[in-house]
């Protein structure tokens, strides 16, 4: 037997069938077939609360690539301050729920297409590097615009206990830090409308420590550098980082810490920061634990003493539970038998999905109560990097389907 994660704190402890968003999985299931990702909007709406309590001051960002499900980010953009892009498609997207000037752009290998798009609507377009730079200001006089530009900063440091760093390393994200304010006097002596520094030294940490030791070192950094290019920065974007309880032991990130200590860091910054606004960036913290999965057994069978139980979903909708979307060693997900929360575990099995690979195990080997064909599994923390980070054409399977609760 191998432990599975935590569920999330909205579903911990319920009795009875799964009830996500005011109904049960399987009135879900019933309505919108299987299987079907129910993102619930009262989970998202609570770590938004949650973070405006121990962030007072700080601007809140969605990142929308932890999920860019539309009626998901009409919501999102509701209730936050910025939206983050890293396309041209999720451009289009934030542009019809948020006003340009709340729209940044990042990510490298930005097309020349894309560049436009970004300066002609009048978004903030975090640059990666001097030659993207160059292209952005041609663009711009091409066009006539003004463009609004910052720097996206590549860290000496990196985030600790991060499962993805994207700082302290050479890196295709962002202007090593060196060379930081040499671009930022290119920028505005060309007449762009400077925006400031992004600075994101890496994703999915529990750790609080870590977390305000970053934002702390972020925080010295961009003074240093607005110091150097002789220019202070409007907005400085912190990053995210913010880490959630997926596994077996993992503890959620005390938040309230981390916005503590950063209460303190900005209330003793520099006076090269003093007119400057701050943001965290955050995806995954804010709707992975929104979203359930749920899929249904199709066929229970028995294998050299395992018992298996395949459903009619798979990696092609949750390529992350799987354990292959930068996991090293796979590990089980909060996973129930929806129509069973209360009962006790009577058997261990493996959930597998409907693809013909070996790959395709949302459960491996779980204790859990009696499942049969006909019964709905509920796959926990699937709003975050769930349908969209995942092959949904591998094998010509249907796609899941979505809904907004």
């Amino acid at each position: 037997m191998k432990p599975i994660g935590p569920l999330p704190p909205e579903f911990a402890g319920r009795s009875g069938e799964l009830v996500v968003a005011g109904r049960t999985a399987g009135e879900w299931v019933a309505e919108h077939g299987s299987p079907v990702f129910v993102y619930d909007r009262s989970v998202a709406a609570a770590r938004v609360g949650r973070f405006r309590a121990a962030f007072p001051g700080v601007d809140l960002h969605y990142a929308i690539k932890a999920n860019p499900f539309a009626p998901l980010v009409e919501a999102m953009a509701g209730m936050v301050d910025g939206l983050d892009v890293a396309s041209a498609g999720e451009l289009r997207l934030a542009l019809a729920h948020k006003p340009a000037d709340a729209i940044s752009f990042a990510g490298p290998g930005k097309r020349d297409a894309e560049l436009e798009a970004a300066v002609a609507a009048g978004v903030t377009v975090n640059l990666e590097s001097e030659n993207e730079a160059e292209r952005a200001l041609a663009i711009a006089e091409r066009l006539g615009d003004t463009p609004r530009l910052a720097v996206r900063v590549n860290p000496s440091f990196e985030l600790r206990g991060s499962g993805m760093r994207m700082g302290g390393r050479p890196s295709p994200f962002g202007v090593d830090t060196e060379r930081v304010p040499a671009l930022v006097r290119r920028i505005v002596a060309a007449g762009a409308d400077w925006r400031g520094f992004h600075v994101y030294a890496g994703s999915q940490t529990l750790d609080a420590q870590a977390v305000a030791d970053t934002q702390a070192a972020t925080v010295a950094l961009a003074a240093r550098l607005a110091e150097e290019a002789g220019a202070e920065p409007p907005l400085v974007n912190l990053g995210g980082g913010f880490g959630v309880p997926y596994f077996a032991g993992d503890a959620a990130l005390d938040v309230e810490r981390v916005g503590a200590a950063l209460v303190e860091a900005l209330r003793a910054r520099p006076g090269v920061l003093a007119r400057s606004r701050f943001a965290i960036e955050l995806g995954r913290w804010l709707v992975a634990e929104c979203g359930v999965y749920l899929t249904r057994v199709v066929d229970r069978k028995e294998s050299g003493g395992e018992t298996f139980l395949v459903v009619d979903g798979g990696l092609h909708h949750q390529l992350a539970a799987s354990g292959n979307f930068g996991t090293v060693v796979r590990r089980n997900y909060p996973i129930a038998v929806a129509g069973r929360m209360e009962t006790e575990p009577e058997e261990v099995v493996s959930v597998v999905g409907c693809l013909c690979t070996p790959l395709d195990r949302l459960g491996d080997r779980v204790a859990l109560p009696r499942a049969d064909v006909g019964d709905v599994i509920a796959l926990f923390l699937a709003g975050a990097y769930g349908a969209s980070a995942s092959p949904a054409s591998f094998l010509g399977h249907p796609p899941a389907a979505e809904v907004l609760g």
